[in-house]
């Protein structure tokens, strides 16, 4: 009799039927992890595994014992600045363009620095954050040494999953092969690399918002806010009301705010032109992306607990929109 591989218990574990299988604990889901990402898996047996976890929805504890291990193969450098804010961007953008990343710029811009990681490649005709990023001039890192550097310069970085992990990216890759986007796409929304004590999150299906949260607490992280955004990016929907799921220091709170753009319906871009993101930074008027970019902003501002509410947020972001910088890089000096 063939022996079972030792990676077999796992997908028995979670693909025995409705009234045999079960999620991974946190220990299992971290062994289970160690091995995928040591290649001691067989490719038939990974896409199982992943097939099965995207198809029922991936349990925290699962999402927690994944992260726990990839994180635990990340060095941050020495002598790395604190980061203020992780954002993760792993949707990509196809129905408006990714004015997230001004919000993201304009609070370094005023002395917050945050450290963005996420991918692209994975979903035909999606625009992603590195491809944004180059067209306003903002060039992205290509390890965590650099990253460091670039937050250190100018209080913002960019880093691919490929160059922070390659194995996951080879992962997320598989997408076009399997047909659907795998849990990795969920799991490195929470990596928070460089530890930073806020992390922004952003879901396409309001069910996994708890799923992210609960990863949050068993993971020990301090303060997180998770919502509903545009395209699944870190963006809030200015015509539309939105509940953030936030995490402080343990406790859960869901706060509801309102439609920013009450009576406008908000189009698709037709053309998803590039030079626009540089144009509305330099003063080109377009209400629905400066609502988009203010709106956003204030969510993260209202996470790390600058503002008292979501008006006050939204008047902090608007006083940073009005007084920003000429450029996206351009860091703010005090008077």
């Amino acid at each position: 009799m063939t022996a079972l591989h030792p990676f077999a218990q796992y997908v028995q574990t979670i693909a025995r039927g409705p009234n045999l299988s079960r999620p991974l604990t946190e220990e299992e889901m971290a062994e289970a992890t160690a091995m995928i990402l040591d290649d001691q898996v067989d490719p038939l047996q990974l896409g199982a595994f992943l097939c099965v976890l995207r198809v029922r929805t991936e349990d925290p504890g699962e999402t927690a014992g994944f992260v726990r291990v990839v994180k635990e193969r990340i060095t941050i450098p020495e002598g790395a600045p604190k980061v203020d804010l992780d954002w993760s961007s792993y949707a990509g953008k196809k129905r408006q363009l990714p004015w997230f990343l001004l919000s993201a710029l304009l609070l370094a811009q005023n002395g917050i620095k945050v450290f963005m990681h996420g991918t692209e490649g994975h979903t035909e005709g999606r625009l992603y954050s590195r491809e944004a990023l180059k067209a306003i001039g903002v060039g992205h890192a290509t390890s965590m040494e650099e990253s460091a550097e670039h937050l250190t310069e100018r209080n913002f970085a960019y880093l691919p999953l490929q160059y922070l992990m390659p194995k996951l990216q080879d992962i997320m890759d598989l997408k076009p092969i399997l047909g659907v986007r795998t849990p990795i796409n969920t799991f490195t929304r929470l990596l928070n690399p460089f530890n930073a004590p806020y992390s922004v999150q952003s879901v396409f299906h309001p069910n996994y918002g708890e799923v992210h949260r609960e990863a949050s607490i068993l993971l020990g992280q301090p303060h997180m806010a998770v919502f509903k955004g545009e395209g699944g990016e870190i963006e809030r929907r200015p015509g539309k009301p939105v509940v953030v799921e936030s995490l402080h220091n343990g406790k859960s709170i869901d706060e509801e705010w309102p439609n920013m753009l009450p009576g406008v319906t908000v189009a698709h871009d037709e053309v998803m032109d590039v030079s626009r993101l540089l144009a509305v930074w330099q003063g080109e008027e377009d209400d629905i992306a400066t609502a988009a970019i203010i709106g956003t902003a204030a969510i993260a501002l209202r996470l790390m607990e600058r503002a008292d509410g979501p008006d006050d947020a939204e008047a902090k972001a608007r006083a940073f929109w009005d007084n920003r910088a000429g450029t996206p890089l351009e860091i703010k000096t005090a008077a």
